[in-house]
């Protein structure tokens, strides 16, 4: 057994740790298939070998050769750490910084067992979220750490240590970069060669950031997300006797169910990896599994009739799950669910991150690894069907929502009805959650950040729970509006209820799916319509913007949650140690975080008539004293300008700031209006003269509206 210190001595090569391979009883990540010519795989097996003195080498190539050969990849199971891999107490770990030993803390907690979802390949979840490349990777990574000053910064290149470099005390410790190839060159089939040669990696959203923290991570988002569909498509507050189908319970999919428990509904989770899902009924995540499919719709009906909170985890294909659903709707009339989505890895159709239902589970391992193109073709026809049963299911009191997993993507490319009349690029027959939930949230400026308490005890996460309690309770008292407060108290039942069931023990992080962390036009951007939905400014000034305000860390990703080529995402780390230079750090960095997304430009689809279209950003009237026309309506600029409604007047105001004049055009009276609250002062629009955005995402608050 490895200790602390020893794991930040370097690489072990005198001598070297015994060869164990592959270890028993832990889940493995499917065989890759690179398609490696001879002469990119002697390209890997140098790219591998230059970690060692040339003493080694001969030594090791012929097992890295056959790794490669075996598996797809060199994961160089022979240093593997024989340590208990989790995140220790920061005082224990070995460092001249506090920032360092934080940055450990999360590194190992990422990879461990508990956590990752293939440790051993350094797989955190996904299918294909990496750590590091390989673990000749990790070593370096703890060695340099250990080392490191506050006057020095560590570059990583896709996994790789580029070395310690000078910097500031007020620098970022750590600078990542992940998957950062030429756009003409980012595909799924180059990644998977730049992948097995050693020179890229995906690193999902926070596993190649170090910033996961297991499907509690985003238990929270998934809560607030089943909460407001509840809201929106069933009209209830209250979920009891509700039904939400799904799948997943491998990585951050494993959220749901703990979810549906916290939301008080019936989750039905079904995942075809009976190792995922008992690892999730073990750690308390599942209240019930069953194989049975007879048994699955048995308990679902019971749990209905009794309006029981349930979660129940079905071993065996969603597809099979959502085909019986279908045949009990057709035979009996009896529609036994109102709510589904889908979180299989479907960014990562064709290498495990969905399972077509014609195979079992260890029959499709086999055949996407002997026959590649055989496998995809099963795929695509499991998607089909997969969708064939949703859509009959939506014919009646049933809404399905996309989880930003690229499932009605690749339900697309393999065929699928998904299509829908007349839509945008990232629109589909159902919306994804952004588009109808979250992106509501998020143009509010909430997000779902995390907080880790690096001295491991679960007494200081209840005081960090308590503060951050107490902040909303005060923000309440002092006067919201409406749509705010129903974040702020959806907040706090989370924090509530996250006590009550148990979940696990300050770094500061996010998902990068938050406000302002990602640009994912099949995901967090979904609902941008002025076409830079397909733009990544943003996610890369968040990390330019996080890495000079505070950070402790930062990252810049190619790929998420939707897949390689995909999705740019920008994320950060940021230890919080209760010094005065950490709250000045927290005050800037945080603002700058959710700013950038909040100010992310964001045309408005006017809802008043077919007068106002699109308004696109040809025309700036800051500094124009005269009445605008129909036509300017139509051209108004939305940067820095808002479209408004005020009052029951057949009027649109442009609220220019800073300090401009405002503008009014008398529309015709047959504009349809929209008659909201106003978000400020909780009146009609016929009482207020407040500007209310018309939007079909709520605007922020604009620096200044003008009362006319």
């Amino acid at each position: 057994m490895s200790s602390l210190q020893a794991l930040c001595s370097g690489l072990p090569l005198r001598p070297l740790p015994e060869n164990q391979g592959r270890w028993a009883g832990v889940p493995h990540a499917p065989v890759r298939t690179p398609g490696l010519s001879p002469a990119e795989e002697q390209l890997a097996l140098r790219n591998a070998l230059r970690y060692f003195p040339p003493d080694v080498q001969e030594l090791l190539a012929p097992e890295f050769a056959q790794e490669l050969r075996l598996y797809g990849h060199i994961y160089m199971y022979r240093f593997c750490p024989h340590i208990e891999m989790r995140a220790y107490p920061i005082e224990q770990y070995p460092c001249r910084t506090r920032a360092a030993a934080a940055i450990m803390h999360m590194i190992m907690n990422n990879l461990d067992p508990a956590v990752a979802q293939f440790p051993q390949e350094l797989v955190t979840y996904g299918g294909n979220g990496q750590v590091f490349s390989n673990w000749a990777q990790f070593w370096l990574m703890m060695s340099y750490l250990s080392q490191m000053t506050e006057e020095q910064t560590l570059v990583m290149y896709s996994g790789h240590s580029l070395g310690l470099f000078p910097s500031s005390p007020g620098a970022p410790r750590l600078v990542i970069t992940n998957g950062m190839v030429i756009p003409n060159y980012s595909s799924r089939t180059e990644y998977e060669k730049l992948f097995a040669i050693g020179v890229t990696m995906y690193g999902q959203m926070t596993a190649g950031s170090y910033c996961y923290i297991g499907p509690q991570g985003i238990v929270h988002g998934t809560v607030l997300t089943v909460l407001n569909a509840g809201r929106r498509y069933l009209g209830v507050e209250d979920l009891a006797g509700k039904v939400f189908v799904t799948s997943g319970l491998g990585g951050m999919s494993g959220a749901q169910a703990k979810a549906a428990a916290i939301v008080g509904c019936i989750g039905v989770i079904a995942e075809v990896d009976k190792a995922a899902l008992m690892k999730r009924h073990q750690q308390g995540w599942l209240m019930e599994v069953t194989d049975s499919l007879d048994k699955c719709i048995e308990r679902l009906r019971e749990a209905r009739r009794k309006k029981e909170v349930l979660s129940l985890g079905y071993h065996g294909n969603v597809v099979d799950l959502w085909e019986r659903l279908v045949h009990e709707l057709d035979t009996t009339g009896e529609l036994l669910v109102d709510l589904g989505s889908d979180q299989t890895s479907c960014h990562n159709p064709f290498n495990g991150g969905y399972y077509p239902v014609q195979l079992g589970f260890s029959e499709a391992q086999s055949l996407m690894a002997s026959d590649p193109a055989t496998f995809k073709g099963l795929v695509q026809e499991s998607l089909r069907r997969q969708v064939s049963a949703i859509n009959r299911l939506a014919k009646e009191n049933f809404f399905f929502w996309d989880y930003g997993n690229a499932f009605l993507l690749e339900a697309q490319r393999a065929g699928a009805d998904v299509e829908k009349k007349g839509a945008k690029r990232t629109e589909f027959r159902y919306p994804s959650y952004v588009q109808h939930i979250m992106g509501d949230i998020f143009s509010q400026g909430f997000g779902p950040f995390r907080w880790v308490c690096t001295s491991g005890d679960p007494q200081d996460l209840a005081v960090t729970d308590q503060l951050a309690t107490s902040v909303l309770e005060e923000a309440i008292a002092g006067g919201v509006n409406p749509a705010v407060k129903l974040q702020y108290v959806d907040n706090i039942r989370w924090i509530r209820e996250a006590a009550k069931h148990q979940l696990a023990p300050v770094v500061l992080s996010r998902d990068h799916h938050d406000v302002s962390g990602t640009d994912s036009p099949f995901r967090e951007t979904s609902n941008i319509y002025d076409g830079s939905a397909f733009c990544a400014d943003m996610a890369v000034q968040n990390f330019v913007g996080d890495a000079f305000r505070g950070a402790t860390w930062v990252a810049l990703h190619n790929g998420g949650g939707v897949g390689w080529g995909e999705v740019i995402n920008g994320g950060f780390g940021l230890m919080l140690d209760g010094t005065q230079e950490a709250e000045q750090k927290a005050k800037m960095m945080l603002s700058w975080d959710v700013s950038n997304g909040v100010s992310h430009p964001k045309p408005l689809l006017c809802l008043l008539s077919p007068l106002v279209a699109l308004p696109l950003p040809t025309a700036d009237l800051s500094q124009s004293s005269a009445p605008f026309t129909s036509e300017m309506v139509r051209t108004l600029s939305c940067r820095p300008a808002h479209l408004c409604l005020f009052s029951s007047a057949a009027h649109i105001s442009l609220g220019l700031f800073p300090e401009a004049p405002s503008h009014r055009l008398a529309l015709p009276s047959s504009s349809a209006f929209v008659h909201t609250e106003c978000p400020w002062c909780q009146t009609l629009p016929s009482q207020c003269s407040t500007p209310i955005a018309i939007a079909e995402r709520p605007s922020f608050k604009p620096l200044s509206f003008y009362h006319l």
